[in-house]
């Protein structure tokens, strides 16, 4: 099986001077549940290379079990320096997508001509899409058909009032999303 992680390349937390970037547990946690069922993931942001770990992410309080692995894992972190260009990319190469969160999808990949594109070949080709906490937000604009990807699709993401009541919390949301 052949997964595709699509990732940030936003770094910026609009223009409160904030860094942002990819949520790393949930990078990190679908990472290795794919690498160990045996999958062949392949990495891919709008910018390619390195893409932005948001910096609360990657504290020692918000560390897991693979968030350490990934920080002793040299191979995984050489595949995330070197992210494809999404343009690079296409769903026919792939068996299934998935979208880690993170605040920096909300500026990039809501947006991503490429993304909006790649997510509308995955759906027109019946292949997995997933999306875990912000990240749903990629699919607001994707339309398959001049029908609106979510549409008779439930779909659950993270939002506001979820913010407002988990300030200062360090836990990564653990959302998850289906098709019907």
């Amino acid at each position: 099986m052949k997964i595709l992680m699509v990732l940030t390349s936003h770094d910026a937390l609009g223009a409160t001077g904030r860094r942002t970037g990819f949520w790393l547990d949930e990078f990190a946690a679908p990472y290795y549940v794919f690498q160990d069922a045996g999958a062949q993931v392949t990495l891919a942001s709008p910018k390619g290379g390195h893409p932005p770990i948001d910096p609360a992410s990657d504290s020692s309080e918000t560390h897991t079990h693979a968030t350490r692995r990934f920080k002793g894992d040299g191979p995984a972190q050489d595949a995330l320096a070197k992210t494809l260009m999404l343009t690079d990319v296409k769903a026919a190469e792939f068996d299934a997508v998935f979208y880690p969160g993170g605040h920096g999808p909300l500026w990039d990949l809501t947006d991503d001509v490429g993304s909006i594109a790649l997510l509308g070949d995955f759906e027109a080709q019946a292949k997995p899409i997933a999306a875990v906490c912000h990240a749903p937000a990629v699919f607001r604009q994707v339309k398959v058909n001049g029908v609106p990807f979510v549409e008779d699709k439930q779909v659950t993401g993270f939002s506001d009032s979820a913010k407002r009541l988990r300030q200062g919390s360090a836990r990564s949301c653990r959302l998850r999303w289906r098709m019907n």
